[in-house]
């Protein structure tokens, strides 16, 4: 009997004790919950509280753009911006806060007022790491950062225009950063993160969706070659003390181009105070007048209409033509001159009678086939196609204006498109910025015979006695054509007697071209050296000699040349 009631209340303890056990691990749970931690003096309570999951975005790596030999022209670099949510910084903080980021307390406290409704407000953008590390390091309530990242440009204002910008949140908003931002742009990732109440990430919970980078873009611009071109034309517009200038080198046998420029220019990695319009591409987006750089195609047309061969002579005496109520003069009395020579001295009255001799829709003909007054497809935002126009009825002053230069206007990549297909036998080929696996095929809008004949005569335009005497290289031989047009007088409407623009359009070697080069100066000073031949053509000499030397391309032999193009062209006067 003793034993048997030994035994019950043995099992009778053992039965009260593991019914009391889940009491007391609730009643320890409850007091957990509602005790204060000393340490740390919240509870645990408001602690599980304030531990809440969010999702976080995970910014995407912005594609690389490189040159044509992958030489970095833009790169997105990790930076860390620093954030704050408003509602859980704290009073006794704010001091410190501004302290850290080297604020005033009282623009921290003016921008916490600004944003007290929300839950989000940027403090700084885009600091480097270790600075906003330092930052975080102080673990400020409500402070927080996030790993961004920062486009930053290796050949700073060389490529500026050409390459453009992006903002803040590295979208494009200039040049080929805008054109082709949706290429370049990668697609944003998310995780998800656990915070404490202080909202800092106390552990990553997992990966939601990785973020994609954006494509990388391949520009066929050579990087030596824009550095030099870049060099030479600032160089020269400074010292000419010009308003501003364009050039632009393309590959003769490919359409591609190598080296787009502009003065002034800016620098895309420290942009405070620089202004919109010192953004702008002004090869693509300026238009202009091309004045006599398009006489030689105006000598193509009228070779083309068959009214006129290269031997054929032109009587300029006395050295002026009167049209209209208007006298067009050459600087002297050049008297009877061949067609090379007409490009050679650039004479308005030989140009003048021709025009008045054929009809006008044969020249703008041929100024449409070879690309002028017309986009040339680059992809480049902001591009003006300028005009060329079409009338049903022109006076003989419009027709003579319009075979040397004037009533259209071009921009510089068209002046260098017209120029491409002279320097490939009447072949047009579509320019191109972008390389490209496979390139549009080349086309033909001019007779083959007329290209060769035409680019013959513009080598004598850079000899002795033509007019860019000062665009000759010794190295090789030089084709091309000067230009000086008056600016239009903003108020008046007319032409200004003491505004021009200089230019000069051309390629080298002349016999066999592989580079076309255009130069543009914007009113270089009005009573010095303003002509084509003396304030675009030294650029031009220079850019590119120094271009095909660093192309390894071999100086040209001329031995024969004077014999050959005085079969072609018969005497040159």
């Amino acid at each position: 009997m003793l034993a048997w009631l030994a035994n019950y209340w043995r099992i009778s303890f053992v039965i009260v004790g593991m019914c009391a056990l889940p009491v007391l691990l609730l009643a320890r749970a409850s007091n957990l919950l509602v005790l204060e931690v000393e340490d740390h003096g919240i509870s645990l309570r408001e602690e599980g509280d304030d531990r809440t999951v969010r999702t976080e975005s995970l910014t995407a790596y912005r594609g690389l753009i490189t040159d044509r030999n992958g030489e970095l022209l833009a790169v997105s670099t990790p930076v860390k911006s620093i954030y704050a949510d408003p509602k859980f910084i704290r009073e006794q903080d704010i001091a410190s806060i501004a302290s850290a980021l080297a604020w005033s307390e009282s623009r921290l406290r003016e921008r916490l007022e600004l944003y007290k409704n929300k839950r989000f407000m940027y403090l700084e953008h885009q600091l480097a790491p270790h600075k906003a590390d330092k930052i975080l390091a102080y673990g400020f309530s409500g402070i927080n950062g996030r790993t961004e990242y920062k486009r930053f440009y290796p050949a700073g204002e060389v490529a500026a225009h050409v390459l453009g910008i992006t903002d803040t949140d590295e979208n494009g908003i200039e040049g080929l950063e805008l054109s082709f931002n949706e290429w370049l742009d990668g697609e944003p990732g998310s995780k998800k993160v656990l915070k404490n109440r202080k909202q800092h990430t106390i552990k990553e919970l997992g990966l939601i969706k990785a973020p994609q980078s954006g494509q990388d873009l391949q520009l066929t611009l050579d990087l030596k070659l824009q550095y030099l071109a870049y060099k030479e034309l600032k160089h020269a517009i400074a010292k000419q003390g010009a308003k501003s200038g364009s050039l632009i080198t393309v590959d003769a046998r490919s359409g591609e181009i190598l080296a787009m420029v502009n003065q002034p220019s800016y620098n895309p990695n420290h942009r405070l105070g620089v202004g919109r319009g010192q953004m702008r591409n002004r090869a693509v987006t300026d238009v202009f007048e091309p004045g006599s750089t398009v006489k030689p195609l105006a000598v193509a047309a009228a070779m083309e209409s068959g009214r006129y061969k290269a031997t054929d002579i032109i009587d300029t005496s006395p050295g002026y033509v009167r049209v209209g109520s208007k006298t067009f003069m050459d600087p002297v009395n050049y008297g009877q001159m061949d067609l090379a020579k007409v490009i050679k001295k650039s004479s308005q009255v030989a140009v003048t009678k021709m025009a008045l001799d054929m009809e006008v829709d044969q020249i703008r003909d041929v100024y449409f086939r070879v690309g002028l007054g017309q986009s040339t497809g680059i992809g480049f935002p902001g591009e003006r196609g300028g005009t060329l126009p079409q009338r049903n009825r022109w006076s003989d002053i419009e027709r003579a204006n319009f075979a040397f230069g004037y009533g259209l206007n071009v921009n510089a990549l068209q002046l260098a498109q017209a120029y491409l297909v002279l320097a490939n036998d009447g072949m047009f080929k579509p320019l191109t910025l972008v390389r490209q696996q496979h390139s549009e095929p080349a086309i033909p809008v001019l007779d083959k015979n007329i290209a060769r004949q035409v680019r013959q005569m513009l080598r004598g335009v850079t000899e002795s006695g033509g007019t860019a005497t000062r665009a000759a290289i010794d190295d090789y031989p030089v084709a091309g054509k000067t230009g000086t047009a008056h600016k239009v007088d903003a108020k008046s409407g007319g032409y200004a007697d003491d505004k021009y623009r200089a230019l000069f359009a051309g390629f080298a070697p002349a016999d066999k071209p592989r580079l076309v080069t255009v130069v543009v100066v914007d009113e270089p000073p009005a009573y010095g050296e303003y002509s084509g031949g003396k304030a675009a053509a030294p650029i031009f000499a220079s850019v590119m000699e120094k271009s095909l030397k660093a192309l390894n391309v071999p100086p040209a032999d001329t031995s024969n040349y004077l014999s050959s193009n005085s079969t072609v062209l018969g005497g040159r006067g």
